[in-house]
């Protein structure tokens, strides 16, 4: 059974996440239902994609699948992992990504969406990241992607709390394009994929992939990455991502370990 609804016509490619069962969450099968088809919409010469979810629903996407971590001793977010391509695949893509948005995205989902290039929601739109709740440690790249689209103190405020950001405030950030009512918001989206499709695709294409190479030109020195990496190793060893990924199976609140205090 596809995961995924698509339809291509006038130039504009639409991906529909169409597994609400779960919650529409980023399988490992869907991620590459999904990427199959940027990769049509691609050798169809698409001009823009619109991504969205089927039909509208309290949740966008419950982000990655947690069924498909690993439980313990091992980076869980690794370069291959699909989530990891999926962002590749959106950020490659040389025509703009459009993120529709009707109801929360959580986790990965929310830096997929931050990781497209325009993103216009509804006021149930709502975003989270959420590893915080899963003592999960997050990679550097996807911190960065935060970093590329919000102020740090928002960006640190997200991760340490996993609270959801309503459409408001979203909107005021900039972590959204335009938020509009939900009658509109179909609309709306299409206007501004019918306005892409009308300007130069030559043009468009070279300011997104240049947008996308000066986004990624801050640098960090190799001591710098491999500290952080260690940092990382400590985490997803540690009894907290062990917990967290056990109390989201079971469906509980997870009972995190305290830190000794400092000397």
């Amino acid at each position: 059974m596809a995961l995924i609804q698509t339809t291509f016509a006038d130039s504009v490619g639409s991906i529909s996440l169409d597994h609400y069962e779960k919650r529409n969450a980023l399988s490992e099968s869907m991620v590459n239902e999904i990427i199959a088809s940027l990769d049509k919409f691609k050798s169809q010469g698409a001009r823009t994609v619109i991504l969205r979810s089927a039909s509208a629903e309290k949740v966008w996407s419950a982000g990655h699948s947690v069924d498909e971590l690993p439980r313990a001793d091992i980076d869980p977010l690794p370069y291959d992992d699909p989530l990891e391509r999926l962002l590749q695949a959106v950020r490659t893509f040389p025509a703009p990504v459009i993120a529709m948005i009707q109801g929360s995205v959580w986790g990965g989902a929310c830096d997929l969406v931050i990781n497209c290039d325009i993103i216009i929601g509804d006021e149930t739109a709502a975003f989270a990241i959420t590893p915080a709740k899963l003592g999960l440690p997050y990679n550097v790249s996807g911190l960065l992607n935060f970093m590329n689209r919000l102020p740090l103190v928002v960006v640190k405020e997200m991760f340490f709390t996993a609270d959801l950001i309503g459409a408001e405030r979203a909107e005021n950030l900039s972590l959204v394009n335009k938020i509009v009512p939900a009658a509109e918001l179909e609309a709306e989206v299409n206007k501004m994929a019918q306005t892409i499709v009308s300007r130069s695709a030559t043009s468009i294409s070279v300011a997104k992939e240049a947008l996308h190479a000066l986004s990624e030109a801050s640098s960090i020195s190799p001591i710098q990455y491999e500290y952080i990496q260690s940092l990382r190793r400590n985490a997803y060893f540690g009894s907290d991502y062990l917990e967290g990924i056990q109390a989201f199976t079971e469906k509980r609140a997870p009972n995190f370990s305290k830190p000794a205090p400092k000397a």
